[in-house]
Order: C-alpha cells, then structure tokens, then sequence
C-alpha cells in the first residue's frame, strides 16, 4: 500500500526571544503566537530539547508538530534550545516553568532528574516525554515511544535490497553497515531491528557496525562511515542523532549509499540518501495535543506506537524513486503492511 508522506514542517514561522527568561543568557527559546481561535487558544505549550532546530530530524519534526498545533488549536507555542550544553540544562527548566505553560513536550536526555523535580512542582503542567520512559513522584508525566525496532526493521530490507541489487553504487559484496550514537538500549533497538530486516531479505548479508559515542558530533559519525565503507560495506543505515548528518555526508563523499532517520533527510544529499527512518514525532506531538483537547489525555500513561501514522516509517519519495526501482518500493512496501497487519512480528530488544 501506498503511502502518503506527511511532508514536516522544518521551521516555525518566526521567532523570539522568551521574554520570561528575563536576562538569563544561558538556554535559547524561539517560539510563536497561535493566531487562530481554535479550542486550545490561550494555552500555552512549550517543548525544551537538549540539541537545538535545525537539525534536519528529531528536534525539526517536533518543531513541526508545534506549527500545526499553533495553526489548527490557536495554541502559543515556544522552543527552548540548549544546544547540547549540560550546563544550561536547569536555566532551561526554570525558563520554561516561568512562562506558566499548559503542556511541555520534552526529550530529557542527560536532566532526568530535574524534569522530575519540575514536574512534582508543577502537577497542573502536562509533561510528555517524547521517545524517553520517565516517571515522577506525583505520577503526573505520560510517555510517548515508538517500537524502533520495527521502522529499523524496514531500513534493514531496504539495505538488504540495495546491496544485493545491481544499482550504480552497489558493489556486490553484499555487506551494510550500521552506525549508532551511543551504545545504549534505545539505540541497540534500533540495530535489532535493523539486524532483522536484513536477515528477513538474506540472512548471508554481513552487517557491520560502529558507534560513535556521541549524538552531537558529525565529525565523529562521518569518520566511524567512512571506516565502514573502507571494509567494504556500500551502504549505512544511521541512528546517531546529529553525529549521523556526518554519516550522510560521508556517503555523498565517498560515493555509497545512506539511510536517514528521525526525519525525511532524502533530499540532504541526492543519489546517496536513499530513504529515511522517520520517527513521526510531527505526528506524536499533534495528537497528543489533540487528545488533550478532547479529553482522552492520560497523565502518567506510556503511548506506544510501531509501524504507521504517528509512528515508525520509511520515508518513499521521489528521491528514493530515482535510485531504487518500482519492484524494490514494492517488495518495501509489502513488508510494511505485514508488520502493521501482524503477519510479520519483529522482535524488540530487551536488557539481557
């Protein structure tokens, strides 16, 4: 079945500086005004990030979730950024927490502890960790997460495929590489995942990986694909975060094949990225919003989604038809609906 691509929002229509952070200087905000008179007007819904915009993956598909909410519920939205610096991290928090908002969206990374002393503080203030399982005294934060290992799964075919076809860039060696941020349980899912899908198109494939250690370095995830590419592989699938863009630039230079994840990043480098593993937090963002709304908001609840809409998907665009043929999407594609349908089960990685 075909899918039609939610096409994400990359900016927010302009932004400013965070009047309530009243001369900190220390973590970056943009935000915007909703101008509509929908049902969430005068609510205010704020998302704080480690990393910044900008991106080209996680942060920009939240970013682009927030434009949607603004233009459809008339909520104010803002973006507090800390471009990957620990030391901002509770200047942030306060920041946010200052602006009185409705609803924060949030990816707590390295100030668990923090968002959960925030959120005792703050019962009234719905918190939503996006992509992260966190939990606090008064039970007041609910948890958005994907089943990576099943979008991962479909990154894995696509590598399978494209290794053992005879497109340009293939080499016939019948070898994929995977590079990961850092070696933990989120990203493992990921390689499970990945590992599977291969596997499902020809389990002779010989998958290398690397990680690199960092979500922030593309210096670093460019270095650890060309090591990968040395050995022989002709394509990377990538779960590294920022480190990844380095990835990604890595198979343009050397002339190989990359997929992207987080957001559609096909169109970064023509003819190298052939699809992408988009988490859909454009889509998370928006119905957890709406479930708001309509009521049907739960604190203190894990959502979970796999494959499909406000879930895990390979990004299938036009980019992706000029190198791939129309019997690879297919096959693609069919796999897709089997794992949705139930009919293919893809294993999720769990702590030994």
């Amino acid at each position: 079945m075909k899918k039609t691509q939610r096409l994400i929002a990359l900016f927010l229509a302009c932004c400013m500086v965070l009047t309530s952070c009243g001369g900190t200087g220390g973590a970056a905000a943009s935000g915007t005004s909703g101008e509509g008179e929908g049902a969430g007007a005068g609510m205010k819904v704020a998302y704080v990030t480690p990393g910044a915009t900008g991106d080209n993956g996680f942060c920009d598909s939240v970013a682009g979730g927030l434009k949607r909410i603004e233009e459809d519920f008339g909520a104010q939205t803002t973006i507090i950024e800390n471009n990957n610096d620990a030391s901002k991290y509770a200047e942030s928090l306060e920041a946010c927490f200052q602006w009185q908002p409705d609803v924060v969206f949030s990816e707590p990374y390295g100030f668990e502890e923090l968002y959960t002393q925030y959120a005792d503080k703050y019962p009234d203030t719905k918190i939503v960790c996006l992509d992260f399982v966190l939990e606090n005294t008064a039970k007041t934060i609910s948890s958005y997460t994907f089943i990576s290992e099943e979008g991962a799964f479909l990154a894995g075919v696509t590598a399978a495929l494209v290794t053992t076809s005879d497109l340009e860039l293939a080499n016939g060696e019948k070898k994929v590489g995977f590079v990961g941020g850092q070696d933990i349980p989120v990203i493992k899912g990921f390689y499970k995942g990945f590992e599977q899908g291969v596997a499902y198109v020809d389990p002779e494939i010989e998958i290398v990986s690397t990680y690199v250690g960092d979500f922030f370095d593309p210096v670093k995830g460019k270095t650890a694909a060309k090591q990968l590419y040395a050995q022989g592989v002709d394509i990377v699938f990538q779960a590294a975060g920022t480190s990844g863009q380095g990835v990604l630039e890595a198979a343009n230079e050397e002339n190989k094949y990359a997929i992207g994840v987080d957001s559609n990043q096909n169109g970064l480098y023509p003819g190298h990225v052939v699809t992408s593993m988009v988490k859909d937090l454009d889509g998370a963002v928006y119905d957890m919003f709406a479930m708001m709304m309509d009521g049907t908001y739960e604190a203190n609840h894990l959502y979970t989604k796999g494959a499909g809409p406000s879930g895990v998907y390979l990004a299938i665009d036009d980019y992706t038809r000029d190198i791939l043929s129309e019997d690879m999407i297919a096959q693609i594609e069919e796999v897709e609906d089997k794992i949705v349908s139930g009919e293919i089960t893809v294993e999720q990685y769990t702590e030994e």
